[in-house]
């Protein structure tokens, strides 16, 4: 005969069983899962540990790469290490379309022209990369750069290229922008007769 305190022992051990298990991943995809909804409901920790993991046992594994450049960039301000995790991701996988986007934002905000230009003209040959995010970044880059013409015409394909309404206001919020500058350079220029 069990007493009451025998059946509330038992019930906590198969608790404690179940809740054990449903923490143990068996594979690298089941791991990798995790760590993207730990990362996507806000537990950056517990992210960062399984996706650490995944590259332990797996460091070819591109997409956690991509994951891991992520955090870093986004959540820890740390760019060297985002910039090793994006390109190689980009590396292992290239045709991974959604890596390009951030790497190409982190090499923007870093100003390193030459490999953002390198990475950009990848970017625009991998199917499912949206070109009109790609071809902004590019347009920021050359107005950075004080290249007004450059600028506009990136603005102008990605303009042409845009689908999505919050992308298409940025694009043209980035236009009008690049018109103020361009107008107030013109009305400080200056002639002698």
């Amino acid at each position: 005969m069990l007493t009451q305190l025998t059946v509330i022992c038992l019930a906590a051990d198969a608790y404690t069983i179940t809740n054990f298990r449903m923490d143990t991943y068996y594979t690298v995809e089941e791991k990798y899962l995790q760590a993207v909804d730990e990362a996507r409901y806000g537990e950056t920790p517990k992210a960062l540990k399984l996706f650490n993991d995944i590259i332990a046992e797996d460091p070819l594994h591109a997409r956690t790469h991509f994951q891991l450049g992520k955090i870093y960039y986004y959540d820890m301000n740390d760019y060297q290490t985002a910039g090793y995790h994006f390109k190689t991701c980009s590396e292992l996988e290239p045709a991974f379309p959604d890596v390009y986007y951030h790497y190409l934002h982190l090499l923007l905000f870093l100003e390193m022209k030459k490999q953002f230009n390198a990475v950009k003209e990848r970017a625009l040959t991998i199917a499912g990369v949206n070109k009109a995010t790609i071809l902004n970044l590019s347009g920021l880059m050359a107005e950075k750069d004080k290249n007004w013409s450059a600028a506009l015409t990136y603005y102008r394909e990605a303009f042409m290229e845009v689908t999505q309404k919050s992308h298409k206001e940025e694009i043209e919020e980035n236009l009008q922008r690049l018109k103020a500058k361009v107008n107030s350079g013109n009305q400080y220029r200056y002639s002698v007769a």
